[in-house]
């Protein structure tokens, strides 16, 4: 088993690969497929069997994220001791917890595991019908305080740290992707009620990120509302939809089963 950096000539390999698995494998795929940065080419690997076929891809930024057979793992392990410093290590449940057993000795002790998440996906098919109780539309610049609060307040739910410590970062972040339309809002009376938006995305799915409904405005069906009409809108352009979520938010993944989102594969995310 080898690794080597991604190329041209294993790039069509590399995302027949990632695509058995579109759902769980979207980020890469999207990082394959559409970022071109000479940072982010740099730090996507493949690994390749001993007839030169791909049995694994892997991207060491910010983020470890794994898809890859197990046969693969001990080179992946390896690979990783020499391009430490990730903020998180993120992949289908299985192929991380074998990872981790390999890490675990040498690695910095995570300080949050999230154990089981639950991938989802919904299309056209699976979409419920929903009241039309609700305005959607892509977030307005003037709006990116309030988006950026609801993102803020999501993270720090979820993963338990707030961005806003790295203020000027994760305001020109959100700012950004306002202005590249992936930020979708739900307004009821002049009031905005949901938030979410579009993370990386594939010919096969598009993953929604970002889902966030403000503490107040909860048990009113907003946010299934909101949801399932962003959904309708984006399933005109997509496939289908996809996203993740902790296997506790149990009022999470009620939100998700009422829109017609159906469980489809299992993360596991390890941060630092």
């Amino acid at each position: 088993m080898r690794l080597e950096r991604i190329s041209r000539a294993t790039e069509p390999a590399a995302i027949a690969y990632l695509s058995r698995a579109p759902y769980e494998n979207v980020f890469m795929t999207y990082l394959v497929l559409y970022d071109f940065a000479p940072g982010t080419r740099s730090r996507i690997v493949v690994a390749l069997d001993q007839g030169g076929a791909v049995a694994g891809v892997g991207y060491f930024g910010r983020q470890l994220a794994l898809a890859a057979e197990e046969t693969t793992l001990d080179a992946f392990a390896a690979h990783a001791n020499r391009h430490r410093g990730e903020r998180m290590i993120v992949g289908p449940r299985e192929t991380v917890g074998s990872f981790w057993k390999r890490v675990e000795s040498w690695h910095a002790p995570p300080r949050l595991v999230r154990d089981r998440q639950l991938v989802m996906a919904i299309d056209r098919a699976r979409l419920r019908p929903y009241p039309r109780a609700v305005t959607v539309r892509h977030a307005r610049l003037d709006e990116w305080p309030a988006v950026a609060d609801s993102s803020a307040s999501m993270i720090e739910h979820e993963l338990e740290y707030d961005p806003r410590r790295n203020t000027a970062d994760f305001a020109a972040n959100v700012r950004q992707m306002i202005e590249r339309k992936l930020w979708w809002v739900g307004e009821s009376y002049g009031r905005l009620c949901f938030f979410c938006n579009i993370g990386p995305w594939c010919r096969k799915t598009a993953q929604l990120q970002g889902i966030w409904t403000p503490p107040e405005l909860r048990g009113k069906g907003l946010a299934t509302a909101s949801l399932s009409a962003i959904c309708d809108r984006l399933l005109e352009v997509s496939p289908t939809l996809s996203l993740y979520v902790n296997d506790f938010n149990a009022l999470a993944i009620a939100l998700y089963e009422r829109v017609g989102f159906e469980r489809v594969g299992e993360y596991q995310t390890i941060l630092f």
